[in-house]
């Protein structure tokens, strides 16, 4: 149930509570391929193509609505460059630099295990 407490900014938040706003962050943040835009990123800026040869397998349409979804949360920043062709770049934010740590330890122990789970059947 929602007390009157869970959704105010100045209130202890809990992400078990259905109505915290902590929900839609962790669902961001916890997303495959957000969690990959954010590693790619922290190599620094890139243009969508790089991106989309370093994250193998996404798609345009997936990359595209995974960029802005980070990007409305503020965890990247677009830069429009006028040139001639316009020249497009994706860069992690100060609070997506620090979001990249938790998520880098993540991939790091997923990578180390692996191993130790049952294939997919």
């Amino acid at each position: 149930m929602l007390t009157d407490t869970a959704c105010r900014i100045d209130a202890p938040h809990d992400v078990y509570d259905a109505q915290c706003p902590c929900r839609g962050v962790l669902d961001l943040l916890a997303d495959k391929w957000s969690a990959l835009v954010i590693g790619a990123l922290s190599d620094g800026p890139q243009r969508f193509g790089e991106l989309k040869t370093r994250l193998q397998g996404i798609s345009p349409k997936v990359l595209t609505a995974t960029l802005r979804r980070l990007e409305a949360r503020a965890l990247l920043v677009r830069t429009v460059y006028a040139e001639v062709p316009v020249r497009v770049e994706y860069s992690l934010t100060e609070l997506g630099v620090d979001a990249e740590k938790p998520l880098r330890a993540l991939r790091g122990w997923v990578e180390a295990n692996i191993e130790r789970f049952p294939a997919a059947g």
